[in-house]
């Protein structure tokens, strides 16, 4: 079951195990520039926040009220990233109008080991947009759909979905007990916690989409435990609506975040960026998504002159996020 608690997502499978769950939240973030050139991490800005769709039904257009979800207001060529938590390992699906942000394929049901379609946690603290090659990917942008600008529609030709869609699968209660736990407990209390009273569904049809945005220095580790370790028989899915800031603005009553800093402002001031280290072997990138024409080079291609803020940068201080007790090798 899904709750939404503190603007994020929170699954949770007690039938599985007791401690079987995550947090997902959605954070805002500067958008890097779309150069081609390599950049950092950029930083978290804060969550997005995130509405409940069932408490704005009789605002809403019918697709959004038939399937339910959950919105996020977004203003357009804004950038996010989405952040996972949480210690008990689950596999996690993200697509983008129904294409996998990992694979490149079109959305489905269930995992896929040949082409891996899916990150685990907690290996996998973060996603910032679609794997394009084994150490990089393309940072996601919200653009509005019909313009050619969305993955989705550079690769299906169509601008039927939008949004983002997720699916989350635990790892199989045996598997973690032979991994985790030094011996199997016959202790089924688990099946006694208290459920959610008020779930998030999925839902469909979304106003804005995600394009392919800057070439940022990220890996997607591959699956260590293997397909057969996630329970598929218990999973969760979301379909989450991106909402313009005026449609934000007229469905909620409340005004949108303030537009997030450009790249360039933040730098200047002298703030830091980030890199993330760890010694676990990166999925190569996808080659349907590495085909994608990056918001910028599609704003050029349409004759519309250039995207606004999209000076490079040069970011002076960047600093090394590690996993756990990993300790780098750096320069001498």
């Amino acid at each position: 079951m899904i709750e939404l608690l503190n603007n994020q997502l929170t699954y949770r499978f007690p039938e599985v195990h007791q401690k079987a769950g995550c947090s997902i939240d959605f954070q805002r973030t500067l958008r890097i520039p779309d150069d081609n050139r390599e950049y950092p991490l950029p930083p978290g800005l804060g969550r997005f926040p995130v509405e409940h769709v069932d408490d704005f039904a009789n605002k809403l257009p019918d697709t959004w009220r038939t399937h339910g979800g959950v919105f996020i207001p977004m203003y357009q060529s804004e950038a996010l990233w989405i952040n996972f938590s949480g210690d008990y390992p689950c596999a996690i699906k993200i697509a983008a109008g129904k294409i996998n942000a990992v694979s490149g394929e079109p959305w489905s049901n269930g995992l896929s080991a040949d082409p891996q379609d899916y990150a685990v946690i907690p290996e996998q603290p973060w996603l910032d947009g679609f794997n394009v090659s084994e150490d990089f990917i393309r940072q996601f942008v919200a653009m509005p759909l019909g313009e050619g600008f969305t993955a989705e529609e550079q690769i299906t030709g169509t601008a039927e979905h939008g949004g983002l869609q997720i699916i989350v699968y635990p790892m199989k209660h045996d598997v973690y007990v032979e991994h985790f736990e030094r011996t199997v407990q016959a202790d089924m209390d688990y099946l006694d916690m208290p459920m959610f009273s008020r779930t998030v569904c999925e839902s469909a049809a979304p106003d804005m989409g995600l394009a392919p945005g800057g070439l940022m220095r990220q890996e997607i580790y591959e699956d260590e435990y293997g397909i057969d370790a996630w329970d598929q028989d218990n999973g969760f899915r979301c379909f989450v609506h991106l909402a313009n800031s005026a449609q934000y603005l007229a469905i909620t009553g409340h005004k949108p975040p303030h537009t997030p800093p450009t790249a360039n402002d933040y730098t200047s001031a002298g703030l830091p960026w980030f890199d993330y280290y760890s010694d676990a072997k990166a999925l190569s990138g996808s080659d349907t998504l590495g085909k994608l024409t990056s918001v910028a080079a599609k704003v050029i291609e349409k004759g519309k002159g250039l995207l606004p803020d999209n000076e490079p940068v040069h970011p002076k201080t960047v600093k090394i996020i590690s996993k756990g007790n990993v300790v780098r090798d750096g320069e001498f």
